[in-house]
């Protein structure tokens, strides 16, 4: 015996809240700013969906909406997030600075859902690089978050860390542009 789907008309009592769920999880997800919280709710945006789609009766549209449409954009989404927020910075001395500074830069990026990833030796020359934490010249006590780029150093700035960073000691700069490659003889432009 195959049991009814459920029907618009003679089941709108059941239907109607499940749906209200798709909306008002869509501006949640839009509005959320932090990024893995996101990630959740577009898992919970799917899966609503997926359910929407079982109850009328359309399973083969639920198992695509939770195999393609959650599961797989949720993985990918999450594997964009887990390599893409995250401030990665050469230490051009060599040596790791002091487990404070590195505790007070975790704590500064804190809002912005960065991760720090301190790179010393060959990955230090990586064309992925936010930027440069080197000591002060005259010891290893202050140092110098210098960044490429200015978009990310007025962000920086603007969040309280700044203060912070600057009151004990440390300074946050803006490294030169750099200069483009010299032309190859005999080419043209």
């Amino acid at each position: 015996m195959t049991s009814a789907a459920i029907t618009l008309s003679g089941d709108a009592a059941l239907l109607i809240p499940i749906t209200a769920l798709l909306p008002l999880t869509a501006v949640l997800l839009v509005a959320q700013p932090n990024p893995y919280q996101t990630l959740v709710l577009r898992g919970i945006l799917g899966a609503v969906a997926a359910l929407i789609y079982a109850l009328l009766g359309a399973a083969d549209v639920a198992l695509t909406e939770a195999l393609v449409g959650t599961l797989l954009s949720t993985t990918l989404y999450a594997v964009a997030l887990r390599s893409s927020m995250v401030l990665r910075l050469a230490l051009p001395g060599g040596a790791p600075p002091p487990e404070k500074v590195v505790r007070q830069l975790r704590s500064w990026l804190e809002p912005l859902h960065l991760r720090l990833e301190l790179l010393v030796g060959p990955a230090a020359a990586d064309a992925g690089l936010h930027g440069l934490l080197q000591p002060v010249e005259g010891g290893q006590e202050h140092f110098q978050l210098r960044l490429h780029r200015p978009q990310l150093l007025e962000r920086l700035e603007d969040l309280p860390g700044a203060a912070d960073w600057r009151a004990d000691g440390h300074s946050l700069l803006l490294l030169p542009p750099l200069a483009p490659p010299p032309p190859r003889s005999g080419a043209t432009p």
